[in-house]
């Protein structure tokens, strides 16, 4: 009988290093950029850092519980309706009760006691692990008719999006379309609709961009008036400095102070008073003001080789469910880097996303942090099954050299 080999012995350094090297880096930079603020306050200039530390503890061991997992638990569709059903729980007390706490011009924030949490980031698993369950329980479906394949999926993805809408978080529900288009991309449909999705896409964004410029912003309800400022200022924000364009000035002044080598840690002078919300949203200008462009650059190639690893192993997985929850995973941290990135630099409107595993957010974390757990173990079971199988492929030709033997010896 063949000895068992401890998971342990598959564990992915390649995705386990880059998550420690990224989450530690984010813990410093949180209390470089926050100490200032905190300590003009006369609250402790650490204060912010030791949470960020404590969620990183938290979501390291769940990253520990959920490596020694089976992968047959993550099938589980009575687990996955459970999730599902708290996270819209969670989102309709967020904005229907008092429970729910309103920043950034979204009701985003449910507050249990002591804990302030953000639905909307735990959706993001909650999405693509049940996209990936039921469209890898859906593969002949697809291959005959893909419309009725996806069809409730659809229905139940759109409905909790709209509960991220209402809140609103029109930014947040951006993201998770993409999340959920790009598990369907996936799933094993014919190549022409992601070439039409991609184009639609590209065109959609355009078009919109140009009819809101255009109109000034009347199409949107006041209450999503704000959308059409970020829009406004986006490509210009020095139209109104000290207005909408206010902190995407102050983010080109962090990124032009760092220069190539940076002001050093602790150095920014953006994140004291005239850059708000510079340990979340704007994390990455006050990385390139005080690392400078050389190190920033090297952090993004960092998260990249992750974002990469994890897709490989979603690639190469001849399981579906592996190979779309992989690809969910690395397609999350890919658009979401992309998005705050794209926002700080005035590519895109900015739309409140953090930077994953340096910005500050408990939620955010333990949200990536359970990401990685589920990579590390898919990818844990992928590297079993190769072993076993090459180990079955030696045992049979050791077994058939036996046999050859057993037979010259009688001859």
């Amino acid at each position: 009988m063949h000895q068992r080999v401890k998971k342990r012995f598959y564990l992915d350094y390649s995705i386990l290093i880059p998550y420690l090297f990224l989450s530690i880096l984010g813990i410093v930079m949180v209390y470089s950029a926050s100490s200032a603020t905190l300590a003009s306050k006369g609250l402790n200039p650490a204060q912010d850092a030791i949470k960020q530390a404590g969620f990183f503890i938290v979501g390291l061991i769940g990253v520990v519980f959920i490596y020694k997992m089976k992968t047959a638990n993550f099938r589980d569709k009575k687990l996955i309706m459970t999730g599902i059903f708290l996270i819209s729980a969670m989102l309709v007390l967020t904005k229907f009760s008092n429970l729910g706490t309103s920043g950034g011009g979204a009701d985003g924030w449910l507050r249990l006691g002591p804990i302030t949490l953000q639905p909307i980031e735990f959706l993001k698993v909650i999405i693509i692990w049940y996209l990936s369950y039921i469209l890898s329980r859906r593969q002949n479906l697809i291959a005959r008719d893909f419309k009725q394949a996806i069809k409730k999926p659809m229905i139940l993805i759109g409905g909790l999006i709209t509960l991220v809408i209402i809140q609103p978080d029109n930014g947040g529900a951006a993201i998770l379309l993409l999340i959920a288009l790009v598990i369907i991309l996936a799933s094993g449909i014919n190549y022409m609709y992601t070439t039409v999705c991609l184009i639609g896409g590209v065109t959609f964004s355009f078009l919109a961009i140009q009819l809101i410029t255009l109109t000034g912003g009347f199409i949107f309800p006041k209450r999503f008036g704000y959308v059409y400022q970020r829009f406004r200022t986006f490509s210009n924000p020095f139209i109104d400095p000290l207005g909408d364009g206010h902190q995407m000035v102050n983010s080109y002044y962090a990124m032009s102070n760092g220069g190539w080598f940076g002001r050093g840690i602790g150095n920014s002078i953006q994140k004291k008073g005239f850059l708000s919300a510079a340990q979340t949203d704007f994390m990455f200008s006050i990385v390139l003001e005080e690392l400078g462009l050389i190190i920033s650059i090297f952090i993004l190639a960092v998260l990249l080789f992750l974002i990469i690893r994890i897709l490989l192993v979603g690639i190469r997985s001849n399981d579906t469910f592996n190979s779309l929850m992989c690809i969910g995973i690395g397609g999350m941290l890919l658009i979401q880097t992309f998005v705050n990135v794209g926002g700080i630099t005035g590519i895109i409107p900015l739309t409140g996303v953090t930077f994953p595993f340096l910005s500050q957010g408990g939620s955010s974390l333990i949200t990536l942090s359970v990401s990685i757990g589920i990579a590390l173990n898919i990818s844990a079971d992928e590297k079993r099954k190769q072993f076993e199988k090459k180990r079955e492929i030696a045992y049979q030709e050791h077994y058939a050299l036996q046999l050859v033997q057993q037979e010259e010896d009688k001859k």
